[in-house]
């Protein structure tokens, strides 16, 4: 195990994607293995935070002071099991590399966050999910197996199905024969289908879904065991524009509908893996890095569909009539026919978020983006409030992401720090719509350090009180991620 004392050793284990400043720590300790991350728990001071890759955007793992626990060493794909259709991998894998590992074996892990460098670990630790999410659900519908260590360097393994609570209440036993008696929170979770906001509520909780999306703040994840599906042998998908908004939103619907249709058994046909969305300020802040782009547009719909070679025409066909009926720009759009096609495609989506940092950089301020998903009844009305505040306060902006989630991103690109007061403002009055709308603060980047205060917004002080008693059960020093998810004045 490597220990690092020295300041000027720490490098970039004091920040993360989110900027957040003045982290600082009293020692990093970067373990190999499970049994040495518990040697470096018992022989830690103080608060510990948990280092993956840093790719989280709410800085849950920037510390404030004690010491800093790298997972990054945990990087081995222990087991592909083709008969069981799992992958067993240390915490501190890298998403990427474990999805061509599992790909090259026939098989597919579906979850797919924005930032595929990020490690397997964290993306279990904060429930990530991505664009497939509309198809396949986050991360936690795939994880099967998770071993821990809590807060004393004691262990425990979890597997689904095998511990339930009764009457609001677990116990567990860990490898040491400790018995921890939990209370689950009892708060009711927005009705949503993406949210990563606190801990899991309710009857019934299976105590893995505890610490799936616990943010570090519960037990350190050391390996998983994940659940596969047989890889798609191929693909539709394209990049569709529309000059009319109203088309676009109507079409998003029809799709929507018709996949939860197939899903349900009540038709065959469309169902679309991911649908994502591109307003007109998008499509105008990457016309550079894409001049073949039309111009005049609305907005764009990027939708991917798994196909196989026996229902590729009917599904083109069936996507193309839904496309023409809503007045799609089909001769303007484009439509992948090989691997390079949807490669480019992916490029697309993805220099948007680039396109947003430069222009970031460049007005010398801070992103300020949205993280919001609401139920499909109110995410119409909560668009157009969201639309209409944005367009009368001048401010540039873009809205993009996951609609088939009626989870989008807005991010204010203030010029200037007048800007920035402004844009925060706003910001604040989106948080408090969605909430009256019944949506979630956060939909896939979690709480972390940065919306703690929204989580009270949401939940109010009686349920963040059972967030900290869950927590005090599993850790009662209040060590693990300090400053995560719970503000301190509840512990």
């Amino acid at each position: 195990m490597i220990i690092k004392t020295e300041k000027s050793e720490f490098g970039d284990y004091l920040a993360d994607a989110s900027n957040i400043p003045g982290g600082a720590a009293e020692r990093v300790f970067v373990p190999e293995t499970a049994e040495e991350v518990a040697e470096a728990v018992k022989a830690a001071e103080g608060p510990i935070t948990i280092s993956g890759a840093r790719t989280g955007t709410v800085g849950g793992a920037v510390p404030f002071g004690g010491s800093v626990i790298s997972l990054e060493k945990l990087n081995s794909i222990v087991k592909i099991d083709r008969d069981a259709i799992t992958v067993t991998a240390g915490a501190g894998v890298i998403l990427a590399d474990l999805q061509k590992a599992v790909e090259a074996e026939g098989l597919y892990y579906p979850p797919d966050p924005t930032e595929w460098s990020c490690q397997i670990g964290g993306t279990v630790a904060t429930n990530a999910s991505g664009a497939r999410s509309f198809k396949y659900g986050s991360t936690r519908d795939f994880v099967r197996k998770i071993s821990l260590v809590l807060a004393d360097g004691d262990t425990i393994s979890i597997e689904r199905g095998k511990h339930i609570a009764e009457n609001g209440k677990l116990r567990l036993t860990t490898h040491s024969g400790r018995e921890i008696a939990a209370k689950v929170p009892t708060y009711r979770k927005p009705d949503v289908r993406k949210d990563a906001c606190g801990f899991v509520s309710g009857e019934g909780v299976d105590a893995i879904d505890l610490f799936i999306g616990s943010e570090g703040t519960l037990g350190i994840i050391t390996e998983v065991e994940l659940a596969l599906v047989p890889k798609p042998s191929g693909s539709l998908s394209g990049i569709v524009f529309f000059r009319e908004e109203s088309d676009l939103l109507d079409l998003v619907r029809a799709a929507r509908e018709a996949s939860f249709a197939t899903r349900a058994g009540r038709s065959e046909g469309i169902d679309a893996a991911l649908i994502e969305y591109f307003d007109r300020h998008s499509l105008d802040l990457i016309a550079e890095k894409f001049p073949e782009a039309p111009e005049g547009m609305a907005g764009a719909v990027f939708f991917e569909q798994e196909t196989t070679d026996d229902n590729e025409d009917a599904l083109f066909d069936a996507w193309n009539e839904l496309f023409e009926g809503h007045n799609a720009e089909m001769e303007q759009s484009w439509f992948a026919v090989s691997e390079n096609d949807l490669a480019k495609m992916r490029e697309f989506r993805h220099a948007l978020p680039v396109a947003v940092n430069e222009r970031v950089v460049r007005n010398k301020q801070k992103k300020i983006g949205t993280d919001m998903a609401l139920p499909d009844e109110t995410f119409p009305s909560f668009l157009d409030y969201c639309r209409g505040k944005l367009d009368s306060s001048g401010l540039e902006y873009v809205i993009f992401g996951h609609i088939g989630d009626n989870h989008l991103h807005i991010n204010l690109l203030p010029k200037d720090d007048n800007e920035a007061v402004r844009a925060r403002h706003l910001y604040g009055r989106f948080i408090a719509q969605s909430i009256m709308l019944g949506g979630t603060v956060s939909a896939e980047h979690g709480i972390g350090k940065l919306k703690s205060r929204y989580l009270y917004v949401m939940y109010g002080e009686r349920y963040l009180n059972e967030m900290a008693d869950l927590k005090r059960a599993f850790d009662p020093e209040f060590r693990l991620g300090p400053g995560n998810m719970i503000d301190r004045k509840y512990l």
